[in-house]
């Protein structure tokens, strides 16, 4: 079973599908190339109760929050002084040219890679 997060279209891009993150492996992988089967791999595959806690896991963990603030972000104001402020300000102008060319280099991508845009990560630990 696979949760979708409307707001978190990426939420499950690879981990969604549990054959390429399993969580758990009920027997040994093979030891000799050649010897598995479907069967040996659907065997070795969690159940599907653990694949359901694992995905409600992976939902909570990916999820993006209401409360989300991207990185280089700061609502509330800590600094006033010069110095902190002009840090603060060329951190946030870093970031901002970051997100630009990670655009840019997600144009000629037939899947965008988005997970590392300054834009896409938060500030802080949400849950």
């Amino acid at each position: 079973m696979c949760i979708y997060s409307d707001s978190n279209p990426h939420t499950y891009d690879f981990g969604g599908w549990m054959p390429n993150l399993p969580t758990t492996m009920r027997c040994p992988p093979p030891t000799e190339k050649g010897k598995a089967t479907e069967d040996t791999i659907i065997a070795a595959l969690p159940d599907k109760s653990t694949t359901y806690k694992a995905n409600a896991t992976l939902y909570l963990l990916t999820r993006e929050y209401s409360d989300f603030v991207k990185l280089g972000d700061y609502p509330e104001e800590h600094f006033t002084e010069k110095e902190p402020c002009k840090l603060i300000k060329k951190f946030q102008d870093d970031l901002t040219k970051l997100s630009e060319t990670i655009k840019e280099r997600n144009k000629n991508l037939n899947v965008p890679y988005e997970y590392l845009d300054p834009e896409k990560v938060q500030n802080s630990v949400t849950i």
